[in-house]
């Protein structure tokens, strides 16, 4: 018995690991909320070509992040936005995730990834949240 417990121990994870997974995402509906309400600033880095195919968040900005300059635009967006977090949406939150995570490194606060992002699991699209045709 007390191996068994051991065991199921080891697997617990610590609560600030827990919390600041909490912190560095947002689910597709708060961060469709916050946007509504002006405190978040929505983001979406995918590609031209899967704008036009799924049309982008509505309030986002489409910025795709393998442009040349991204990290540039993207601190002009901040100065333009102060006081605002800032969310990144992609096709399906991993490349969100680990750009959040890249720009953590250095030094950028209150950056989120939408969890799911577009077309995945709990993403945008599979909660129906409204999206706006993209030239």
């Amino acid at each position: 018995m007390p191996r068994r417990l051991f065991l199921a121990g080891s697997f617990t994870l610590p609560a600030s690991f827990v919390l600041a997974q909490a912190r560095s995402a947002l689910s597709a509906r708060e961060a469709h909320d916050a946007a509504r309400a002006g405190t978040l600033l929505l983001l979406d880095i995918r590609a031209p070509e899967e704008w036009r195919d799924t049309g982008i968040p509505q309030g986002a900005i489409a910025l795709d992040a393998e442009t040349p300059g991204f990290e540039v635009r993207l601190a002009g967006l901040r100065l333009d936005h102060r006081g605002k977090r800032i969310a990144l949406i992609d096709r399906s939150g991993g490349l969100s995730s680990s750009l959040r995570e890249k720009l953590a490194g250095r030094g950028w606060r209150e950056i989120v990834a939408v969890r799911g992002g577009m077309l995945g699991p709990g993403g945008w699209l599979a909660e129906g949240l409204p999206v706006v045709a993209y030239p």
